[in-house]
């Protein structure tokens, strides 16, 4: 494992990856193969940019040619898939784009490994696919009951990539990460979308009475787990990355107000989101096996984030206009309104 395919690799956690991986391994050399969708943003690796271990190539993980033209072109060896819709609100009003790259994408890059001989594709998911969870946590083992488009079409390509470790032992891996927070997150994920609100003076959009639980993880303890498994995993696996609580969203968005000196009358309890998970909660005992531990609680990543925000207003403030402003007033609009905001 030396030459990877990320894919994805300027969104969110893939740029996050990216810059971890050269950090950290001088000899690996990395590909970000991103089609550059709305979430996808190259201010994100502006820093590793002309590193020559880094290459950019923008193509689409549904472009069987496409993909397969830059592994051979670059020697790749290992995929690490990071490409995926992956906004649950976006997948309530448009689900047709999250079935094609989340389940066919998926297919494009296991065979593409199947056929090349590849060392390794490795999928990175999320706790969403167990579905709500009331009580306890979800394991491995457990089903899959994915209740939004956005998770049905994660877990849709999980079971494809199992399906092809059984029947072809096409190598693959799976990691399972929680909510994620930290440097690089879109604003119309709840964090950064509450803190850039916050900073404006603008209302926080809290859905129905704020009590659903979220593990919120800071984004390079997952990346530390992805890590942990690509080189400690057992092929065909699944392994959850996550921390060992689940404060509510309540208390999220009151902690986000307090770090930032703001009133708690900001927040505005709106009409819940359709099918909305109560609750999610990751048995991270198989990754812990393997001597990953979260680094960070949610109070420093809370507080990490935050200060990142605040911090780098220039990369945010330019993302909250056009299609995002249209977006949220579709969205939320109506919401606040009848919240009286």
């Amino acid at each position: 494992m030396r030459n990877l395919l990320v894919t994805g690799g300027a969104g969110f956690i893939g740029s996050n990856f990216i810059r971890y991986v050269l950090q950290k391994y001088p000899d690996y050399r990395l590909v970000n193969f991103d089609i550059l969708n709305y979430r996808g943003n190259l201010d994100n690796l502006r820093d590793v940019e002309h590193d020559p271990r880094y290459t950019f190539v923008r193509g689409d993980i549904r472009d069987r040619q496409a993909v397969e033209t830059v592994v051979r072109q670059h020697g790749i060896d290992t995929i690490v898939n990071f490409a995926a819709e992956s906004f649950v609100d976006r997948s309530i009003v448009a689900p047709d784009a999250f079935v094609t790259t989340d389940v066919y994408g998926t297919y494009v890059l296991l065979e593409v490994t199947k056929r090349l001989g590849l060392e390794r594709v490795h999928l990175v998911s999320t706790d969403e696919v167990y579905g709500e969870v009331l009580e306890g946590s979800s394991k491995e083992t457990d089903p899959l009951g994915g209740r939004s488009p956005y998770a049905a079409s994660k877990a849709g390509g999980e079971l494809l990539a199992f399906a092809y470790w059984h029947t072809y032992r096409t190598p693959i891996t799976i990691t399972r990460g929680a909510n994620n927070i930290g440097p690089y997150q879109y604003p119309e994920n709840v964090v950064p979308l509450f803190i850039t609100n916050a900073l404006d003076d603008q209302p926080l959009p809290l859905y129905g009475d704020g009590r659903q639980q979220r593990p919120y993880q800071y984004v390079l303890d997952h990346i530390a787990g992805i890590d942990v498994v690509l080189h400690q995993g057992q092929i065909g696996e699944a392994y959850n990355v996550g921390p060992d609580r689940e404060p509510t969203n309540i208390e999220m968005a009151k902690r986000i107000l307090d770090l930032l000196g703001k009133p708690h009358s900001l927040i505005r309890h709106v009409t819940d989101r359709p099918g909305h998970d109560r609750r999610y909660s990751l048995d991270c005992a198989r990754l812990k096996a393997l001597g990953w531990q979260n680094r960070y609680t949610f109070e420093e990543a809370l507080a990490e984030t935050v200060r990142w925000y605040v911090a780098n207003e220039w990369w945010w403030r330019k993302i909250k206009s056009g299609e995002y402003k249209e977006f949220y007033r579709q969205w939320y609009g109506e919401r606040l309104a009848l919240a009286g905001a």
